[in-house]
């Protein structure tokens, strides 16, 4: 059944930024979320989160609108990964890890479960070798893939990522999207907003492209990434081309005026 949302609209400051959206996030694949600053993909992620709740339309859950499911189930289900995602506490690498944890067990009580997810998506993020230092302490990057190790920790069913590689070095780039991989081929449904559109290329199974709040192309990479199509949604002429494996690289070349 899925994570589906279903007409979708809402205004912000009077402003309308989703207007009557409707699609799916389906299990044991990558969806990933294109469209220029301002689209609506962040807000469309919210919605899906449940951390706001639309105008208009309904976001359901395995058949269950997500407002009737309880909020620690919800926690247990879907991981959130926002855009701007903060670390408030100076505590060790380890130890925020570990909050990803709690949905399933509350702050006291911790299994052997609990510290085998919690080492393996340390392990997954490469953040195992700086495990005992205080997390305000690592470089923006580094807070990014411990970021990413507490959600992975909590193995939800749904993970929603928002920008998730856009401050990592290409080579944690590349690791970050192989747990994306990993969690889809685990079962877990993957939403991903990304502004790359080469690495969306390559790591979609489904796409999505939103302009000024509505959806304009949805469907398998090959037929949305195309020149018009992308052309429409950015406002920039668009290459397309291969490396030596067959895989896409995209491109913008100009902007039109």
């Amino acid at each position: 059944m899925g994570l589906r949302f279903d007409h979708l609209s809402l205004s912000l400051r009077g402003r309308p930024v989703l207007r009557d959206v409707s699609g799916a996030i389906a299990p044991g694949g990558i969806t990933v979320i294109l469209g220029a600053n301002g689209a609506g993909k962040s807000t469309l992620l919210s919605c899906l989160a449940a951390l706001r709740k639309p105008d208009a339309g309904t976001v359901t859950l395995d058949g269950r609108t997500l407002d009737s499911v309880p909020a620690q189930e919800r926690a247990r289900k879907i991981g959130l990964l926002p855009q701007q995602a903060d670390i408030h506490w100076d505590i060790n690498v380890r130890a925020l890890v570990a909050l990803g944890r709690l949905p399933h067990h509350g702050r006291w009580r911790r299994s052997s479960e609990d510290e085998i997810a919690i080492e393996e998506a340390m392990a997954q993020t490469d953040c195992a070798r700086f495990a005992d230092r205080k997390a305000l302490r690592l470089s923006g990057g580094e807070q990014a893939r411990v970021l990413l190790a507490r959600i992975l920790a909590g193995r939800p069913e749904w993970i929603l990522a928002d920008e998730p590689i856009a401050s990592l070095d290409p080579a944690h780039q590349m690791d970050a999207l192989a747990c994306f991989r990993a969690a889809a081929q685990a079962g877990a449904g993957v939403a991903l907003v990304l502004h790359d559109l080469t690495q969306a290329a390559r790591i979609a199974d489904h796409l999505i492209i939103m302009k000024e709040g509505r959806i304009i192309a949805s469907g398998p990479v090959a037929d949305v990434l195309t020149p018009e199509i992308l052309q429409a949604a950015y406002g920039v002429r668009i290459y397309i081309g291969h490396d030596e494996t067959g895989a896409s690289i995209i491109a913008p070349v100009a902007k039109l005026s």
